[in-house]
């Protein structure tokens, strides 16, 4: 017979292992336990992180090449990459918390 505690039970269960903790390596993004993160929005911040780390090495080597107007055009490129990479990390998180609020509670 199929009870309420039954079909709690094995939502809970289901929800354990459908339950996606992808660990990004990032360094810049910040951890929220209560959102979980797919893998697509990992591989697309690692890949913002490894656009970032190039532009801060290419800033570096044309300072080492003393083209001081290029380190700085490219510092404030990075710095701008890094603050638009905050911003969309902010949207989708609010994304997913109002479609969460929009579920039934049935659900």
């Amino acid at each position: 017979m199929i009870t309420r505690s039954n079909l709690a039970e094995q939502l809970r269960e289901y929800q354990i292992r459908s339950k996606h903790d992808w660990a990004s390596i990032s360094f810049l993004s910040s951890t929220s336990s209560n959102v979980t993160t797919s893998r697509v929005d990992v591989v697309v911040f690692v890949i913002w992180e490894l656009v970032i780390l190039a532009f801060l090495v290419f800033s570096a080597v044309s300072l080492y090449f003393r083209h001081i107007r290029l380190a700085f055009i490219l510092v404030c490129v990075t710095v701008l990459l890094i603050l638009c990479m905050k911003i969309t990390k902010q949207i989708r998180v609010a994304r997913k918390k109002k479609r969460r609020m929009l579920l039934p509670l049935s659900m």
